[in-house]
């Protein structure tokens, strides 16, 4: 296997999605409806999206030494991703994510990853070959900061950040290293320092008009170091900001499942597109419709095949009220 095009830095875990009809009380049992266990992590999730969408890409996380590990390093294999980075941390167990899924759409997630399965500095650097040839960088900011800047400044091509920089002395040059960072709703609020919640959000989804201090607050982040912001504004859709433009794109009407995974795809299908050189509108599009085709389903494994895609791409359309090519 060659240099991968893109190499995603970020988190592997084995994911146990349950559904239930309703969770119970304390001191009852429910039945579980639908079981599914799953290679999963934020990272690795990206990983598989960008891999359904043709892209060459390789992983930088941490498993453990244990059998739970050789199973998802084998399916990320069988996946197309390259997984010569990814560390196995001795006399540690894989992290695991439970995600509880009620009969609504409701998730709780119940987690086990402490400090031995996230990244170091020197875990980064064992890639640093890899992470300078690759067109595009993939930097999970759930990870430590010492992490994700050494990964930052590591990367001679795209950058693109996900989630929100710690608050820490890092962040400003985290941010200078970027050229795109997309955050959910709760860590757009953090990043912003706003959560709109006095602007006329109702009115967004058919007018197009995007709240005067949200769009203000993005667009001083770009003079931070981003050349692109994609940020999610609820309950009204997400937000794309760049040097000379911005785009709403409102939430479609796909029946939701479960959203865990939506942002992975979203991230996925933002940098393929960034990397085809497609403009902002139609790589927001692209990003919007492979969330969509995210939330159908239990679990945050993408399915990004193209009939599904084309097919979502369609129903972001119509939420802007207008076909484009």
């Amino acid at each position: 296997m060659g240099t991968p095009e893109v190499l995603v830095v970020g988190q592997l875990v084995r994911d146990l999605v349950v559904v239930v009809d309703e969770l119970p009380p304390v001191g009852a049992a429910a039945d579980v409806r639908l079981r599914r266990e799953m290679l999963g992590g934020k990272g690795a999730n990206q990983a598989v999206g960008l891999a359904q969408l043709g892209v060459s890409v390789g992983l930088v996380a941490v498993a453990g030494d244990d059998p739970v590990a050789d199973d998802l390093l084998a399916q990320a294999a069988r996946d197309g991703i390259d997984v010569t980075h990814v560390v196995r941390r001795p006399r540690t167990s894989t992290g695991l994510i439970i995600d509880v899924l009620d009969r609504h759409g409701r998730w709780r997630y119940l987690q086990h990853l402490p400090e031995p399965v996230l990244l170091t500095e020197s875990d980064v650097v064992a890639a640093a070959d890899t992470l300078a040839a690759a067109a595009a960088v993939v930097i999970q900011l759930q990870q430590p900061s010492a992490a994700a800047l050494c990964a930052a400044r590591q990367a001679t091509g795209l950058v693109v950040l996900d989630g929100t920089p710690a608050d820490d002395d890092r962040r400003p040059a985290l941010l200078a290293r970027a050229d795109v960072i997309r955050a959910d709703a709760r860590e757009a609020a953090t990043l912003l320092g706003t959560t709109g919640d006095d602007d006329p959000a109702p009115d967004l989804p058919t007018a197009g008009v995007v709240p005067g201090r949200i769009l203000d607050a993005a667009r001083r982040l770009l003079d931070s170091g981003p050349r692109l912001v994609a940020l999610a504004v609820d309950p009204v859709g997400n937000l794309f900001v760049w040097s000379d433009g911005h785009l709403l794109v409102p939430l479609t009407d796909t029946p939701v499942v479960d959203t865990t995974g939506a942002g992975d795809a979203f991230t996925a299908a933002l940098t393929m597109a960034l990397l085809r050189n497609e403009p902002p509108e139609r790589a927001a599009r692209l990003a919007v419709a492979a969330a969509s085709a995210t939330v159908g389903h239990p679990g945050g494994r993408p399915d990004l095949n193209p009939d599904s895609l084309r097919s979502h791409l369609a129903r972001v359309d119509a939420s802007l009220g207008r076909v484009r090519p």
